[in-house]
């Protein structure tokens, strides 16, 4: 069972550690006529809760499967069962396992080392933390990470960690401050990151138990959502609004990019939902230079006019040649 599959029974049925059997049994007998289908009928989120009282009485009304769970928590199941992905089964005797928080930190203890994995799998999830330039030297606070180890080998010790950055950060690169358990290091970020780029860091993974060498860390970028930009696969995109004067007529309008505002020509005409690229304004590319920024145009009709306008805009209506939706006419099913 996986360290997330975990179920507290005790708390299941609502009482403490220390309950004796006739509590645990009173327990279960009210939140089964609370939680029974034939009181709740249709309703899966009680069925469910069913089923999950009595998974927990099953379990904490038998002495014998009581006191393996009370010892070792989730693994209580794999107790003679030996380490997980099965084995020879191993006696351990009165030994308090509760205190590690699975099978594979008990082999890290064993083996005294940084980290640690499944001799059978490899895969292990560390945590790291991580801050970015704001106290002495640059750095402020740390953030938890989590790493996910990605090897699937018993000499491949490589983690992978899941890293947040804004628009910002991305764009023009960012120095990041790791901590590894009692070892600190500065990663830097170069500009042009961008939405599932993996980062390298050579040599700052877990030891491999059989080679005693470490792996390498890859970061994950994901970016903070931005009130103005986006990305649409490798494009950096942005929506500008316009006037329908400013489409029929065509106008000379500034438009945001990475750098600040720059003049864009509208050319007449111009229709909802259109592009317009700007060339080498977009995201740092990896062999240097700048990709293109999608400029996509929005008709904004506007809601409060004045008077004259709405005069102006009665006139256009009444003197309009040109039909739109003219190639509607035949269309049916």
């Amino acid at each position: 069972m996986a360290t997330t599959d975990f179920k507290d029974y005790y708390a299941v049925l609502g009482v403490s550690k220390n309950a004796s059997p006739d509590e645990i049994k009173q327990a279960f007998r009210k939140l089964a006529r609370k939680y029974h289908p034939d009181v709740n009928p249709g309703n899966k989120q009680a069925e469910a809760r069913f089923k999950e009282i009595n998974e927990a009485y099953e379990v904490l009304s038998d002495p014998d499967k009581r006191q393996k769970y009370d010892q070792f928590g989730q693994y209580w199941k794999q107790v003679g069962q030996g380490f997980p992905g099965g084995g020879v089964g191993v006696d351990m005797g009165g030994f308090d396992f509760s205190q590690y928080g699975s099978f594979e930190d008990f082999i890290n203890e064993l083996l005294g080392r940084f980290g640690g994995a499944s001799p059978r799998s490899g895969r292990q999830t560390y945590s790291y933390r991580t801050s970015t330039g704001a106290g002495p030297g640059g750095f402020g606070g740390f953030t938890d990470f989590g790493f996910q180890d990605t090897g699937v080998g018993p000499t491949t010790q490589d983690s992978e960690a899941t890293i947040s950055l804004t628009f910002s950060e991305a764009f023009h690169g960012v120095q990041k401050r790791f901590s590894l358990g009692n070892e600190t290091i500065d990663v830097r970020i170069p500009p042009g990151a961008k939405p599932g780029t993996r980062l390298r860091v050579r040599g700052k993974g877990p030891i491999s138990p059989f080679t005693r060498q470490r792996g390498d860390l890859y970061l994950k970028v994901e970016l903070q959502s931005h009130p103005f930009f986006q990305f649409e696969g490798d494009n950096l995109v942005c929506e500008v609004p316009i006037t329908p004067d400013e489409a029929v007529l065509g106008a000379s309008i500034e438009v945001p990019t990475p750098d600040g505002s720059v003049s864009v020509k509208l050319p007449a005409g111009v229709r909802s939902g259109q592009s317009l690229r700007l060339r080498g304004k977009g995201w740092p590319q990896p062999k240097g230079g700048r990709g293109d920024q999608l400029v996509k145009i929005a008709i904004a009709a506007p809601r409060d006019i004045s008077p004259q306008e709405r005069d102006y805009y009665e006139k256009i209506r009444a003197i309009r040649t040109s039909n739109p939706r003219s190639h509607l006419q035949n269309i049916r099913l």
